[in-house]
């Protein structure tokens, strides 16, 4: 009894405040896709002619130069390997103690750059069937209506049906979007995060090998 008053209590209401509902979660999410855009907009930084410099700069043996362009890069890439460099010349190039600085950066950075991505992950998938207890909702109304109607089609049923369809398209309308920009923000983590490794990679071999000669002396 409880249970069909509540399903009651939600019929009563309609399928308009799921509708409501939809317009919300989807002003949150087009302000966390702008939020989000600034954020990898304002981090970019042109990585190859990163490390171009970089690289120069360790041959040259100038690793305290290389470590301030690094400061200076808003890039996770420039942070995760500024980091490595940092532990390779505290703990001597020591490869363990180096990789787990890289690696804490790293998930460091990843966390940054995954802020409020759960929540487009969520509306992206459960949109759709937020709309569709919409669609439900408006069914179960209609079906009152047409018992109440004795069976005639009036324009207050036909308006329950309309209300019911729309809600499962409002809800793919929300959905989409929000998934799609999910995938395309989860593709640029996972590009900066390989580039930053690769980069590491390059940097530390090239800082080992100018400070192995002078540990073997």
């Amino acid at each position: 009894m409880q249970i069909e008053r509540i399903v009651s209590s939600l019929t009563g209401l309609g399928a308009s405040w799921v509708l409501w509902l939809l317009v919300i979660l989807s002003l949150v999410a087009l302000a966390v896709v702008i939020e989000r855009a600034v954020f990898f907009s304002s981090s970019r930084d042109d990585v190859e002619g990163l490390r171009a410099e970089v690289l120069k700069r360790l041959r040259a043996g100038e690793v305290k130069l290389a470590l301030r362009r690094l400061e200076e890069s808003p890039s996770p890439e420039a942070s995760i390997l500024r980091a490595g460099l940092a532990s390779g010349l505290r703990d001597e190039l020591e490869r363990e103690a180096v990789s787990e600085r890289v690696a804490a950066e790293a998930e460091r950075s990843r966390l940054a750059m995954e802020k409020n991505l759960a929540f487009l992950g969520t509306v992206g998938s459960n949109a759709p069937f937020v709309g569709l207890l919409g669609t439900v909702i408006g069914i179960i109304r209609a079906f009152h209506e047409l018992d109440a109607s004795a069976g005639k089609l009036s324009s207050g049923l036909m308006a329950e049906i309309g209300e019911a369809l729309v809600a499962t398209a409002a809800g793919l309308l929300v959905a989409l979007p929000a998934i799609a920009f999910f995938n395309l923000f989860q593709r640029l983590i996972r590009a900066r995060l390989g580039r930053a490794e690769a980069l590491s990679r390059d940097a530390l071999a090239e800082l080992g090998s100018r400070l192995a000669p002078e540990g073997a002396e």
